[in-house]
């Protein structure tokens, strides 16, 4: 009896059944359709193309902004011995060219790659001697010019899927207004899709919103009345720790989260608050990309976000387990300038980017032409102090470089050390032979972590290692370089520090090719989210789950009944 998808899902991930909408989804594209699902946030997007891609013969290319995603979805599933791999900003050459070899050769399911990588011609001639049966774009409304995070780079998926021969391309997003769907629809060329648009009500998350002047007071209001576990959203790294410091005075267990801690920090609070150690997080936006808690049971927006999609999102994160959950944003009048003066910070003037572009390109000693996808440790705080710019001003900046394109600034994240062997065979012993001073070193090496390591770049843990050659992790190191020197083994020792990748070949500043017209449709777009945003917190006559589903195109047939508003109207 041939296997069926529903079986491949209970195989990898031991569900009996699909949610609503996948079964559909994964269908459509089996027959070869081209699809495009809006789903809200939870809903399940990568089964429904990892369980069709498992079940078509051939690799599956996967677009994604996010490198916390990517990398977060091949290590889920590398642990159900799928064989996935990710290409992002911050990898070696080397790196990539064994990665794109294994993935030629037939020796990856699915390759995760981000948007900036389809810009390069050396990348696209590798792919199309690739077997592709799909073409995945997560994030899709990043293509959009009506979207929230446009991304320049997106705009190469429509050409590089004429190099593949036009196989089926699935788009995913999470939200998506009416001028958001149909952008994707015409910038992909995809005008035939099959439209799968899951519901935006979520009948188990209650709504509420408050105007404070206290918000300290009525956050631990909150938290008292609610039991379990938060999620508080705050603007700022200094909100959180300000915010934090007030919970724990009052005895609540509270943490905080946000860009600026260092990966094994980031990772032991997260850990601790998704197993109940810690009952609130405090965290800024940073916090939440591919976090699955279902037991959430409030979120806290302390400080709002600029716009609804951002707002929806992060308050969907509460009550994925479909029990009672609470969103409860709190706002003043002061909250909602600031956003507006914030916005005229986001959109610098023109010489302002030229001088930022200038300083980054003399920080790192990158010349007129220099090298497209040069990546480099980057030390935010060293390079506002020795050119002397205003860190909001700056940051804001190459935010917009990187919306053209120019630069990728990716927030530190922990990249383990990783080896490759060049030797084997006989070379290899040969090698062992004469050099017996390395030989036991090799042999445990070898025993630990297999054949795997002749054909890809494993990730190693130089403590294990120690322990095995009865050393110490400074020694391991020192033999793992000496090593690579001596062209046994390629050792690349972890990273644990933001990455700033020039995306083009460095430009002559004053010549950088900047669209301020596209700037100023940027700066129009995100006043009228802010608006709509505004709108949004001082509409208490309308059912906010309508309010929500309207602003993305779905109307209720009925209020939710469970909001401050709806409540307000049964008292």
């Amino acid at each position: 009896m041939p296997i069926t998808p529903l079986d491949i899902l209970h195989q990898n991930w031991g569900y009996t059944t699909f949610r609503s909408n996948q079964n559909q989804i994964v269908d459509a594209a089996i027959r070869g359709e081209n699809v495009l699902a809006i789903l809200p946030t939870g809903a399940g997007k990568s089964i429904c193309f990892q369980v069709p891609a498992l079940y078509v013969e051939g690799l599956c290319l996967v677009v994604s902004p996010l490198i916390s995603l990517m990398k977060d979805q091949v290590e889920n599933l590398k642990r159900q011995k799928i064989k996935a791999e990710a290409i992002y900003t911050g990898l070696t050459k080397r790196e990539v060219d064994v990665i794109l070899d294994n993935a030629t050769y037939g020796d990856v399911k699915f390759l995760y790659v981000a948007p900036e990588r389809l810009r390069s011609v050396a990348f696209i001639e590798r792919l199309a001697k690739m077997k592709i049966n799909f073409l995945v774009v997560d994030e899709a409304h990043c293509i959009s010019q009506w979207g929230y995070d446009f991304r320049p780079s997106y705009l190469q998926i429509a050409e590089v899927r004429n190099h593949l021969g036009n196989v089926p391309l699935l788009a995913f997003t999470a939200s998506a207004t009416k001028e958001v769907k149909e952008d994707i629809l015409g910038k992909l060329q995809i005008p035939d899709a099959s439209i799968f648009k899951g519901s935006f009500l979520r009948p188990n998350l209650s709504y509420s919103v408050f105007q404070e002047e206290n918000k300290y007071e009525k956050t631990l209001h909150i938290l008292s009345k609610v039991p379990g576990s938060s999620v508080v959203y705050a603007s700022t790294r200094k909100h959180t720790a300000d915010i934090a410091k007030y919970l724990h005075a009052q005895k609540i267990s509270v943490d905080i989260y946000h860009a600026g801690l260092n990966n094994r920090e980031r990772e032991l609070k997260q850990k601790n608050w998704k197993e109940g150690k810690t009952r609130v997080i405090v965290a800024t936006n940073a916090f939440g990309m591919g976090i699955d808690k279902p037991d959430v049971r409030t979120v806290i927006h302390f400080d709002i976000p600029n716009s609804l999609e951002a707002y929806y999102q992060e308050a969907g994160r509460g009550g994925r387990d479909g029990k009672k959950a609470y969103a409860v944003a709190l706002f003043d009048e002061e909250g909602i300038e600031k956003l507006y003066k914030n916005l005229e910070i986001n959109y610098p003037d023109e010489e302002y980017l030229r001088r930022i572009y200038q300083a980054l390109a003399n920080f790192f000693g990158v010349a007129i032409g220099g090298n497209q996808y040069a990546s480099y440790d980057f030390s935010f705080e060293q390079f506002t102090d020795r050119y002397g710019f205003k860190s909001a001003e700056a940051f804001r900046a190459i935010q917009l470089l990187e919306k053209h394109g120019f630069v990728k600034l990716t927030e530190g994240f922990y990249e383990p050390s990783k080896l490759k062997f060049h030797m084997e065979g006989n070379d290899l012993y040969r090698f062992q032979v004469s050099s017996p001073m390395f030989d036991e070193f090799i042999k445990q090496v070898l025993r630990i972590y297999g054949a795997m390591v002749f054909g890809h770049y494993v990730k190693i843990d130089e403590e294990r290692i120690a322990r095995k050659v009865k050393s110490n992790i400074y020694e391991v190191r020192k033999t793992l370089m000496k090593l690579s020197k001596l062209g046994v083994l390629h050792y690349l020792m972890q990273k644990d520090k933001p990455q700033l990748t020039f995306m083009d070949y460095r430009f002559d500043a004053q010549k950088l090719p900047l669209n301020f017209k596209v700037m100023q449709r940027l700066k129009a777009q995100d006043k009228n989210r802010l608006n709509e945003m505004s709108k949004f917190l001082q509409n208490d006559e309308q059912c906010r789950s309508y309010q929500l589903a309207a602003y993305f195109d779905e109307y209720l047939k009925e209020d939710c009944g469970i909001c401050d508003v709806c409540l307000k109207k049964v008292r």
